[in-house]
């Protein structure tokens, strides 16, 4: 349901906000009731509850949390880099959908909501993949809950700040400022680099990591990641699927807007 907050229809495309066009108060309203998040909460609290009803010992249950908090960003790096980054899914027929809805419409147009957080039927099963296994291994059904749990906690932080970070807002503490700008630069100069949410360890570990536009040459598949029209030409399903060739930039795109 849409609150009088939310009622503006400049700030929503379609069934999507406009998070260029949102401010903080309304980003609040519309992630606190985004149906994604919501079942990511559910989950959440469902895994937690697993983890008491199987709870025997504190240790391998912290353990587990903590295993997963240490592994998530440099997993989210590698996804994002090597996978969402990579051009081998929109080159077959059965997985070109998929590429456009996990990212390839995320930088098509980077402040529509709806293509920014990810389909909860690929989300859910890569974050379970991810963060079972390594409770199990520590902790047992305790471990393996508290670790999903952690991992669906840690998801909702990120997507969060994933929002902010596409918002038309300035941010007051510095820490968020940087994470903005860094994250901009992935989005409007140089998708080549910046691969991290919240964190950018993982981008110094392995030298994707640049601070500003002078730091890295402004790339010509920032909004279409390689996917151009000459791509689109021979590999032709996520045109198929788009109705339209694919965009060198956003309708309306500031290279500069949500910069600051």
């Amino acid at each position: 349901m849409i609150t009088n907050t939310l009622k503006n229809s400049s700030i929503r495309t379609g069934r999507s906000f406009d998070l260029g066009k949102m401010n903080l108060r309304q980003l609040w309203i519309a992630y606190l009731t985004y149906p994604t998040i919501l079942l990511y909460f559910a989950l959440a609290i469902a895994s937690y509850a697993l983890m008491v009803y199987n709870f025997t010992s504190l240790a391998p249950v912290a353990i587990s949390i903590v295993s997963v908090i240490l592994v998530y960003p440099l997993v989210w790096y590698a996804i994002h880099r090597f996978i969402l980054h990579g051009r081998f899914l929109y080159r077959m027929k059965w997985s070109a959908t998929l590429w456009k809805r996990i990212h390839f419409d995320h930088h098509q147009d980077p402040h529509l909501l709806d293509v920014l957080f990810g389909s909860p039927l690929n989300t859910i099963p890569t974050i379970a993949i991810v963060t079972i296994p390594i409770g199990y291994a520590i902790g047992g059904a305790a471990g393996a809950s508290a670790a999903f749990g952690a991992g669906l906690t840690i998801t909702c932080i990120y997507e969060f700040f994933h929002c902010i970070q596409h918002l038309n807002y300035k941010p007051r503490m510095s820490w968020i400022q940087r994470m903005k700008q860094r994250h901009v630069l992935h989005h409007f100069h140089n998708e080549n680099g910046n691969y991290g949410i919240t964190s950018f360890v993982a981008d110094r570990l392995f030298r994707s990591y640049y601070t500003d536009a002078r730091g890295c040459p402004r790339s010509p598949t920032v909004f279409n990641l390689g996917y151009d029209v000459k791509e689109a030409k021979q590999y032709p399903w996520v045109m198929e699927e788009t109705g339209s060739p694919p965009r060198d930039r956003p309708d309306g795109a500031n290279t500069t807007r949500n910069a600051a």
